[in-house]
């Protein structure tokens, strides 16, 4: 066969249909054998009968190809090596890419060949140009190029072929093509390097980078902001290895008068204006405030409208309110020393909503006023007043009093005009004293002693009362027989009676007498009899020994009441405590559905349907230990009694409140006391009937399970983990059968109790997360934790089960990271934009492989192939019930996993301390540990191993690792690992 003949037919009839494929990406090419167009002077070994070059002119371009087809003849090995290719010092990985042809072997009809269908790549790095030296022992495999298809002869197929050479060191390399028996043709070799192009994201600039290797998969890149842009930290971001730039951190935002548009920060134009250092638009200047010229940070008042000082800049310009009108006084005809006083509000607010009103008292004697004094007293009170009607007591009759109200509000301070209403009243003593109550202060057989009480509040000048009395007759109502009244005219309220018949009822009436006296209305005409004369002293006796007998009567009753109460209760069956981790879910399934208290028209029914009513008598406040939106949260006893005493957790509702904000407080309430589960936390009652609102839950002795994970960091299997998750996975799938929708499951949001088990509360997403100022991302209906939120509830606010699902795997992440804070600094922009393009939070240190699986499954995008609780549960269990399935360690990159600081800098670390570095990694309780030891310099912390680790007294295993692999990513050299293995 003419080989001769083959080798032209190979490399002429591909070229008839040879296209190179268009970039797509950032590359940086350092040898292109199609366009240098050139004779390439590559080496051959060996020079005769090994590789060829050819050529051809394509389009008016000569294009040059090598070849070899020495398919007949046995143990082949010819070489074809590349001029030296000068490498980017920063590029550790190249790609190269080739185009080539390899024929079949079946396609040739002679026997007894040594065909074959592969050749090999391979590299050779070194520091300068060696020229025509050769050896092939400097060289290392890269790879064993086979083709996807092979050609026939007259079909000659193309195959493009892409080898990484990684972990290149030197000034440049060689690569060489080893043939052993193929006979194939090579028409272009290309290679190059990736980069990450200088791009603009959140108004930072990152400079081209160029992508990391196998020992580098991200490389974070720090930037700059654009002019007239600021970061609180320096903006990073990440750099793949496919030159693609991921997960941008610390945001870049305008100074104030700037706003951000096309990648860049522009003055405001005239008229507009921006206050502050954020991401936000310039705003038109507010109402009542001058025009603004370019880049203008404030809009200035205009004459006669103010702000007030805890007004923002973007608020309008007010004016002052106007006189409140209709002031009228209202004497009240039943009490003495009292009027009301009452208005309409300013017809002009100036337009504020602040406005507040001022009560001054003047009395007047003649010509002459002074101040009313603390004597008068207001209700509510006679400053800072909302509403416009007030009550005013203590007044003196037959004085001319003026008051004066005055409309205020929060720019009243800038100006010395005031808004008021005056009026002036007197008060006459018009309103009749009455006798309200008498009584028997003392009897004998001969003598009453009496008193009684009025209904006045003042004091009166001289006031008198006059009683009349008599004998009842046993006949009077049939012979209709008048008694004559016995008169007495008293200086006090109070008498005593002598003379009188023993064993003889008595009627009295008495009636106050005004300083002028006119009389009032008398009183009830009341009856008192004397005591018998012998029997006087039997008599008190005998009342006093049926008031014992009595109340021994009552005690019997009461203990019976308990005695069968009690063996009512224990005549229940109880159920032993059920082991925390391997609970029956049957046991615990729930027998009703969740029903929402804003269902309720009257949401206070909810209230008395689904929550014990507590007297407040019952609960003893002990100690303040946290604060809520509503109030604050004490520690206190419950004692009732059918029940020992308990310690429970008191939710208040702060004085000030609105009815809408003691509905909110209390519709919480409603929720838990619809849930009975382990690990649902346990709601006690509720106190409304009373003017301080509280709730009542269980004590939860170890707190919120975040704090409790951060305080305890390594101090805990992951044996132990999991079984706290298997507790809050089947206090959710106690929910989720019930039909409810947590939407704010969170590490803060579980309470662990003495015995470490975790229950489930905080129901509603009304609150403010109090932990985290920009834990929240406002929309339309409400604020969504978006760290935690599913991607579909975030964008359509689609809340189902699913979702909670999806926050139940951030908390499995939480609790395997021991409270680290999910998508660590990141801000909420950055972690939805991450999540939709596919981020998703890498393993914790030590985590469990199986775990971080399900983790991943509880963050796919499709909601609906998203594992259920009970499915969780079920997996959970599993691994418990075979601790072994926990021994295999997911995975675990130590620069993205701890985000540990960039160490990039001058000197190898860009700490200048040793208690800076451990404060980056929040280990600085043991700073002083280093500095005992000697270790004063980041030189001798790059040093340290393990042992050296533990050696100083750091003992715990988390705590540990957390500094060795700091240590590593400080030297950034994966092959240390073993090193640092604890």
């Amino acid at each position: 066969m003419d080989y001769s003949r083959i080798k032209r037919t190979l490399f002429v009839s591909v070229f008839m249909n040879f296209v190179f494929i268009s970039l797509q990406k950032k590359q940086e090419v350092l040898l292109d054998m199609v366009a240098s167009g050139a004779e390439l002077g590559w080496l051959t070994s060996p020079v005769e009968h090994g590789w060829e070059i050819g050529q051809r002119a394509v389009n008016g371009s000569l294009l040059y190809n090598y070849y070899i087809c020495n398919v007949e003849e046995r143990e082949q090995d010819n070489w074809l090596r590349t001029t030296f290719i000068q490498r980017n010092p920063t590029a550790s990985r190249v790609f190269v890419e080739l185009q080539f042809v390899v024929r079949d072997c079946n396609s040739f009809n002679v026997d007894s060949l040594t065909c074959k269908e592969t050749f090999n790549l391979y590299a050779s790095e070194a520091d300068a140009d060696i020229g025509t030296a050769f050896r092939k022992g400097q060289f290392r495999k890269v790879a064993t190029i086979a083709p996807d298809e092979i050609s026939s002869l007259g079909e000659m197929k193309m195959n493009i072929e892409t080898k990484v050479v990684d972990n290149l060191s030197h000034k440049g390399f060689y690569l060489a093509f080893q043939d052993i028996g193929a006979c194939v043709a090579i028409y272009s070799v290309r290679v190059y390097y990736k980069t990450c192009p200088a791009t603009v994201k959140s108004l930072a600039k990152f400079p081209e980078t160029v992508a990391g290797g196998e020992n580098q998969a991200l490389r974070e890149v720090t930037g700059s902001c654009v002019s007239n842009a600021v970061s609180e930290d320096q903006p990073r971001i990440y750099c793949t290895t496919d030159g693609e730039w991921v997960v941008p951190m610390s945001q870049c935002q305008c100074i104030p008068g700037f706003e951000a548009m096309n990648d860049a920060c522009q003055e405001c134009q005239p008229g507009f204006f921006k206050p502050s250092v954020s991401s936000e638009t310039c705003k038109p200047c507010p109402e009542n405030t001058q025009p603004s010229g370019s880049g203008a940070i404030s809009c200035t008042c205009k004459d006669g409208f103010y702000r007030a000082p805890e007004d923002p800049e973007t608020a309008d310009c007010s004016g002052l309110p106007s006189a409140p009108q209709d002031l009228v006084a209202t004497t009240a005809q039943t009490s003495i020393g009292r009027l009301q006083l009452s208005w309409k509000p300013s017809a002009d607010t100036g337009g504020r909503s602040d406005i507040r009103y001022t009560v001054v008292c003047e009395r007047c004697e003649g010509r002459a006023c002074q101040p009313c004094g603390e004597k008068v007293r207001f209700d509510p009170s006679n400053t800072d007043l909302k509403e416009t009607r007030v009550t005013v007591s203590d007044l003196e009759p037959y004085l001319n009093y003026t008051f004066t109200v005055e409309a205020r509000s929060g720019v009243s301070q800038f100006s010395n005009k005031r808004a008021t209403n005056s009026i002036i009243t007197a008060l006459p003593y018009t309103s009749p004293i009455k006798v309200t109550a008498m009584y028997v202060v003392d009897r004998s057989s001969t003598s009453l002693s009496l008193q009684w009480s009025v209904s006045h509040l003042s004091k009166p000048v001289a006031t008198r009362y006059e009683l009349m009395f008599r004998k009842k007759e046993n006949d009077e109502e049939i012979t209709g027989k008048v008694t004559t009244y016995t008169v007495l005219v008293l200086e006090k309220n109070s008498v005593q009676i002598s003379d009188l018949s023993p064993s003889t009822v008595y009627l009295f009436k008495v009636q106050a007498l005004s300083p002028e006296g006119n009389p009032g209305s008398y009183s009830l005409e009341k009856e008192f009899s004397t005591l018998p004369e012998a029997s006087q002293k039997t008599g008190n006796t005998a009342v006093i020994l049926g008031a014992v007998i009595g109340g021994g009567v009552m005690l019997f009753i009461v203990v019976v009441v308990l005695l069968l109460r009690k063996r009512r209760r224990n005549s229940h069956t109880r159920r032993g405590p059920e082991d925390t981790y391997f609970s029956s879910p049957d046991q615990l399934k729930p027998l009703k559905t969740y029903v929402d208290p804003h269902t309720y028209e009257d949401p206070n029914t909810a209230v008395l349907k689904f929550a014990s009513e507590i007297h407040p008598s019952h609960i003893t406040k002990q100690k303040v230990i946290g604060a809520g939106e509503f109030g604050e949260v004490y520690r206190g006893i419950l004692k009732v009694s059918s029940r020992k005493e308990t310690a429970v957790a008191i939710k208040t509702l702060k004085p000030g409140y609105t009815e809408k904000q003691r509905q909110d407080f209390l519709s919480e309430a409603s929720i838990m006391g619809q849930f009975s589960h382990q690990n649902i936390i346990r709601l006690e009652g509720v106190v409304t009937k009373f003017k301080h609102a509280m709730i009542i839950t269980e004590y939860m002795e170890n707190g919120a399970l975040d704090k409790y994970l951060k305080d305890h960091d390594g101090e805990m299997s992951s044996f132990q983990l999991v079984g706290m998750l298997r507790g809050i996975a089947a206090g959710m799938k106690y929910l989720s059968d019930m039909s409810y929708v947590h939407r704010d499951l969170a590490a803060r949001n579980i309470l662990v109790n003495s015995n470490l088990e975790c229950k489930v509360s905080d129901f509603g997403l009304s609150r403010v997360l109090e932990d985290d100022p920009e834990g929240t991302y406002t929309t339309s209906g409400g604020k969504i934790p978006i760290r935690w939120t599913a991607p579909e509830a975030i964008a359509y606010r689609k809340f189902t089960s699913a979702s909670d699902v999806w926050s139940f795997g951030i908390v499995m992440w939480e609790v395997m990271a021991f409270g680290e804070r999910p998508y660590w600094d990141m801000s909420n922009h950055e972690v939805m934009k991450a999540i939709n393009e596919a981020f998703r939070l890498p393993a914790p240190m030590d985590c469990p492989s199986a775990v971080y699986q399900l983790m991943l499954q509880c963050w796919l995008q499709d909601r609906s192939k998203r594992p259920r609780f009970g499915d969780i549960v079920s997996i959970i269990d599993k691994l418990l019930k075979s601790p072994d399935s926990l021994k295999a360690i997911a995975d675990f990159d130590p620069r993205v996993s701890i985000r540990l600081p960039s160490t990039s800098g001058s000197d190898g670390s860009p700490f200048r301390s040793v208690a800076e570095w451990l404060e980056s990694i929040k280990m600085s309780q043991y700073s002083e540990n280093f500095s005992k030891a000697g270790i004063i310099g980041m030189e001798q912390v790059l040093q340290m191993k393990s042992e050296d680790i533990h050696n100083i007294g750091v003992h715990l295993p988390g705590h540990l690792k957390r500094i060795a692999y700091s240590i590593l990513g400080l030297k950034d050299q994966t092959s240390t690992l073993s090193v640092f293995a604890v």
